[in-house]
């Protein structure tokens, strides 16, 4: 069965939903700009994986398969996050062998640096709307996000 054509408003959409990417990420690098954080988006994203793990530090295996890439990208990711200090590998106790990674301290203050532009940014962005929008816009969202049914 032969997908349907996509509409003029589904085009005009998926148009207005990576415009609307663009601009958060433009917004929140602005945010950024004061702070002297030198972070890829990919480099952020991965600290943001790691911080989302807590207590248990992610294997360098979790985080690839989290990031949908080969091994070998997140070692360059690593690699670059220790040089700046914000991740450490350490021995995983129950097997040394298994490396994890974790937050160093830079870490969490970058993540809380990063946290704090992301709100900032939406905020700018999300100016215009009134409380009723943006409930709705964030049940819409976590619909598209989570799927439906999904807690928002």
């Amino acid at each position: 069965m032969p997908s349907p054509e996509p509409t003029a408003s589904t085009t005009n959409l998926a148009e207005q939903l990576v415009r609307l990417t663009r601009r958060m990420h433009r917004a929140q690098k602005h945010q950024l700009a004061h702070l002297d954080l030198a972070f890829t988006p990919a480099q952020s994203r991965l600290l943001r994986i790691v911080a989302h793990y807590g207590d248990t530090p992610p294997r360098m295996a979790d985080l690839a398969e989290r990031l949908e890439v080969v091994p070998r990208a997140v070692t360059t990711l690593v690699d670059a996050l220790e040089t700046q200090g914000a991740v450490r590998r350490v021995p995983d106790p129950a097997n040394r062998r298994v490396i994890r990674i974790e937050l160093t301290d830079t870490g969490h203050s970058a993540m809380r640096a990063l946290r704090s532009a992301r709100r900032a940014a939406a905020e700018e962005i999300l100016a215009p709307l009134t409380a009723d929008q943006r409930e709705v816009l964030g049940g819409l969202l976590s619909t598209l996000v989570d799927g439906p049914g999904a807690p928002h």
